[in-house]
């Protein structure tokens, strides 16, 4: 069973681990990662992000972050939506996806943004935001760099 449930202290390290071991981010963005990890474990009131960890078999398994977009109403990025690699395929990013999607609605959200790459390596993240209902708003060639464009999903929440 899966539990969904506040980050913790003392699951900072196992996110590092699964942060570390995900191939498709770069050194620069597990750093990100990090930080925003950081700052909802130290803030976790304060912070202007909403972590999320998921336990799978007693141990930590992933984690999403989120946070509303500055000056619109009801509009909320999914920063981050991570399952840590031996683990994937077992449901755990649904199950994460749609605990978010219920907290944001619940939070009067009506909008949800993810962005991601187009490279190659990033294929499985946009067929899973397709799978659960995403489309496809924006495309924004050579964002990254060259030959690596933003790719913009977005979900409306009824």
């Amino acid at each position: 069973m899966i539990e969904i449930r506040n980050i913790k202290e003392r699951d900072r390290s196992a996110l590092e681990s699964i942060l570390q071991r995900t191939q498709n981010f770069s050194d620069e963005e597990k750093v990100i990662g990090m930080e925003l990890i950081d700052s909802a474990i130290c803030n976790d009131n304060l912070s202007d992000y909403i972590v999320r960890v998921a336990e799978f078999e007693n141990q930590v398994a992933g984690y999403y972050c989120i946070g509303q977009r500055a000056l619109t109403e009801g509009v909320f990025d999914l920063y981050w939506i991570v399952v840590d690699p031996e683990k994937s395929g077992t449901g755990i990013g649904a199950e994460l996806l749609k605990h978010a999607e219920s907290l944001i609605y619940n939070k009067n959200g009506r909008l949800i943004l993810a962005e991601t790459s187009s490279r190659k390596d990033y294929d499985l993240t946009r067929s899973f935001y397709i799978k659960n209902h995403y489309s496809e708003l924006a495309v924004i060639k050579d964002f990254y760099k060259k030959s690596d464009s933003l790719v913009i999903f977005g979900k409306y929440l009824n």
